[in-house]
């Protein structure tokens, strides 16, 4: 197996993913907060930016919408804080 840059992208992306859930889970991070939404965003980004080079159809299909869904969880997060 040949381990290059965008595999290494994949694995971090899966580490903020898997780590911002962990946190969620021990309740150190509430599932509304702003660094929540960045790092499953960010870990999304990360492993699409490392199927543009290895392509998966359905493995993007999820990043994507969970890219979505972290961006809507990040535009929740400044409406709600801009509320009086």
């Amino acid at each position: 197996m040949n381990y290059s840059w965008c595999d290494l992208l994949g694995t971090v992306g899966v580490v903020f993913i898997v780590g911002s859930y962990l946190l969620l889970q021990l309740e150190r991070w509430p599932s509304s907060s702003l660094r929540y939404s960045l790092f499953n965003g960010m870990g999304a980004l990360l492993i699409i930016i490392s199927l543009v080079f290895r392509f998966n159809f359905s493995a993007f299909l999820v990043e994507l919408f969970w890219l979505i869904i972290s961006v809507l969880g990040i535009v929740k997060y400044f409406k709600t804080r801009k509320a009086p």
